[in-house]
């Protein structure tokens, strides 16, 4: 059965239910009994999400991939076990808004017990990847932009290690933690959520999402642009000061 999309109501306390099930019954046969689950309470609301946002990021920064599909904005949730081992699906789910696999980008990450909204960090040496070098030029300029956005101590500071988040400080300042960034390659810095929490059963998660990209914008000009200090001014000029 192939469920339409619509205009986006939020996201349905039947998403973390079917992720709670998922945990406990990770297999092909529960899964393809459960696909009309999975397509109308994860997949279409998400596809929605997207398209809401996609004005926003229009606006914002054009370069970043707001198309509703897989690979693009949208994580499947299948693994490919040419590669990985184990139970066939990640019991997870992920909208992210970069402009290309592995790049520095915002998202929303659910599962079945809380959601994550942040930022992740790309501070490894690679292609259009450049967080790492404006790190090491810019270090006492991302440490002002903290203080000045307000930004101190309002979100988690977490790394991968392997396929796992550790968290390093639960409140990041940088006047305090600026070395974490110094020691991670792969960084997220979020908000978590409970899924009981109202706002994510309505639209009013997307004002949400875009409060929280708004804020941490500055921190990801230095995250895309070897000009970061011109990035940061065009953000300013085009939206004012965000906190």
């Amino acid at each position: 059965m192939k469920i339409e999309s619509g205009p986006f109501a939020g996201f349905s306390k039947e998403l973390f239910r079917f992720l709670k099930d998922l945990e406990k019954n990770n297999s092909v046969e529960w899964f393809h009994n459960n696909r009309d689950r999975y397509q109308e309470y994860l997949v279409e609301p998400a596809k929605a999400f997207v398209t809401e946002m996609a004005p926003f990021f229009s606006r914002l920064n054009p370069s970043v991939r707001t198309e509703p599909k897989f690979n693009k904005t949208l994580m499947r949730i299948n693994k490919d076990m040419r590669f990985a081992k184990g139970e066939p699906y990640r019991n997870y789910f992920l909208i992210h808004f970069g402009r290309f696999k592995l790049d520095s980008e915002f998202f929303i990450y659910f599962e079945a017990d809380k959601v994550q909204m942040g930022l992740f960090l790309n501070r490894s040496n690679g292609e259009n990847l450049i967080f790492r070098q404006n790190l090491l030029k810019y270090k006492k300029e991302i440490i002002s932009l903290f203080d000045k956005y307000d930004l101190n101590n309002r979100f988690s500071f977490d790394y991968f290690r392997k396929s796992e988040t550790v968290q390093a400080a639960a409140k990041f300042n940088a006047d305090k933690h600026m070395d974490l960034f110094e020691k991670h390659d792969m960084i997220i810095l979020h908000k978590a959520k409970k899924p009981s929490l109202k706002i994510l059963a309505s639209a009013a998660i997307v004002v949400e999402m875009i409060n929280m990209i708004s804020s941490l914008y500055p921190l990801y000009c230095f995250a895309i642009s070897p000009n970061p200090l011109a990035e940061l001014q065009k953000f300013e000029d085009n939206f004012g000061m965000v906190t």
